[in-house]
């Protein structure tokens, strides 16, 4: 770590020690220094943040709930974690990554440790695992190893159940330095030693499924899955433990978990930010029938947009916020999925594989042809609101696996690209959803120029990677 690192590092502790005494008068204080000693060119920018953040500002009241909500250890732990460790030292290190071997150093690294689950939901694909199939820890420490090396420092934890998996506490010991995102039902965190846990390692965002209130939560998680739920909340804000919520949207819950009602459902309980994914076609016999509609995609987009500016929770719809990110940023772009038995996957839905983890390296996983495949015709789509290779540009995914020749990784994962029916209604789909999106990207995105010259960039380079893709496998066509 360099000193200009390191006294960042410092800085960041004490100026957060200091806005937690006080944080209505103090955070104005630290912003008026700041802009005092900020050099020139970076002072309007800082001026823009501040009508975000200071009284007024749309981001002032979930600021305010973080700094008097969330236990200081923890903040300041998170704190240094994603912003020094992350963001300052991590991303210097992709973009050195990218340098060096040709692919950008993932953002966030998607770990199963384990696929077993405690539950049984509707449409999971976590249902066929056993204790046998859990990572060995080992394993796991080596993968956060050499994704440090790469300049990953956030690594979202899924499953199966990750707390069933009994390793996680002492992984997480072992790397102070990262986040761990762990996506989670639940049902474990009432559990006091679980709790004591948490508060020990302090890098551990829990991160709770919930579908909505009681009938559609229950209905889809089992009965006295939403009391469960309840009662993890409050237990995690009164420890000031900072948790978000994740929501699978479905054609079923749609307006419920877009209602003014359950966000301010989840404020009250102590959510500070929420992730919102589309329930999509995977697996063993796909159910297709709890897609979410078009329009109710529309919704979510822009539920989410207002939501955002209007109330202390920050929420994310994982397909609608892809214009902020360029699209997919699947297949070693910006993340990958590992599964418990090391399958190096490009993504937590896409079930296809070519390394396993075990055998190579995480260097040469991200460089297999499958990966590069991907990245090469990413984005999918000129509308970068269409960022899916599955359910929005489902001819790409047939391509890709076509010319690279992955296998299966989950029992059934062929499915979405051989069988006739799935793919019919898939391009089906994605046509009634591409008419819907087409006008919002066009004129609320491609009238902005900065939006419009990055759209262009990410064009230019994707023509650039299929043409060197191309050129390399020529033989193989």
């Amino acid at each position: 770590m360099s000193l200009k690192t390191s006294a960042m590092g410092t800085a960041l502790k004490y100026t957060l020690r200091y806005v937690k005494q006080n944080p209505e008068e103090n955070l104005t204080k630290i912003l008026n220094l700041a802009e005092s000693l900020f050099p020139e060119r970076y002072k309007e920018n800082l001026r823009v943040a501040r009508t975000y953040l200071e009284p007024g500002g749309v981001y002032h009241p979930l600021i305010m709930r973080v700094f008097n909500e969330v236990d200081p250890v923890f903040l300041e732990r998170l704190a240094y974690n994603f912003f020094i460790n992350q963001l300052a030292i991590g991303v210097q290190k992709q973009i050195d990554t990218e340098k060096k071997y040709g692919f950008p150093g993932p953002f966030t690294i998607l770990i199963s440790p384990t696929m077993r689950c405690n539950l049984s939901c509707v449409g999971c694909y976590a249902g066929l695992y056993t204790r046998e199939d859990d990572m060995p820890p080992e394993l796991f420490d080596r993968i956060i190893r050499e994704g440090e090396e790469l300049g990953t420092y956030l690594y979202t934890i899924l499953g199966g159940e990750p707390f069933v998996y009994p390793h996680l506490f002492e992984v997480a010991k072992n790397h102070p330095d990262v986040v761990f995102h762990t996506f989670t039902n639940g049902t474990l965190l009432t559990n006091p030693k679980m709790i004591e846990q948490l508060k020990e390692v302090g890098n551990i965002v829990p991160v709770i499924s919930i579908e909505g209130w009681e009938k559609e939560t229950d209905q889809r998680r089992g009965a006295g899955m939403f009391a469960n739920i309840v009662k993890v909340m409050d237990t995690l804000k009164a420890n000031g433990i900072p948790f978000g919520v994740s929501i699978t949207y479905t054609r079923l819950n749609a307006d419920t978990v877009t209602s003014d009602e359950f966000y301010d459902f989840l404020i009250d309980k102590g959510a500070l930010f929420g992730w919102y994914f589309l329930f999509m076609p995977v697996g063993k016999d796909p159910d297709t029938s709890l897609m979410p509609t078009p329009e109710q995609r529309k919704k979510l987009y822009e539920t989410v947009q207002r939501v955002r500016l209007e109330k202390p929770l920050f929420m994310m719809d994982f397909w609608g916020d892809a214009p902020y990110v360029g699209g997919c940023i699947a297949g070693g772009r910006r993340y990958i999925h590992i599964n418990s038995k090391g399958d190096v996957e490009p993504c937590i839905f896409v079930h296809f594989s070519t390394d396993n983890i075990k055998e190579k390296s995480l260097k040469e996983a991200l460089s297999s042809d499958f990966m590069k495949a991907i990245r090469a015709h990413q984005p999918f789509d000129d509308n970068l609101l269409l960022p899916c290779q599955i359910i929005d540009n489902p001819d790409k995914l047939r391509e890709i696996v076509e010319k690279t020749h992955p296998k299966p990784t989950h029992e059934g994962a062929e499915v979405i690209v051989v069988d006739d029916s799935i793919k019919s209604f898939l391009d089906d789909y994605s046509k009634q959803v591409k008419e819907v999106f087409d006008g919002i990207w066009k004129e609320r995105y491609l009238t902005n120029p900065a939006i419009k010259g990055y759209a262009e960039k990410l064009y230019q380079e994707r023509e650039q990677k299929l043409k060197k893709f191309e050129e390399e496998h020529k033989e193989d066509t």
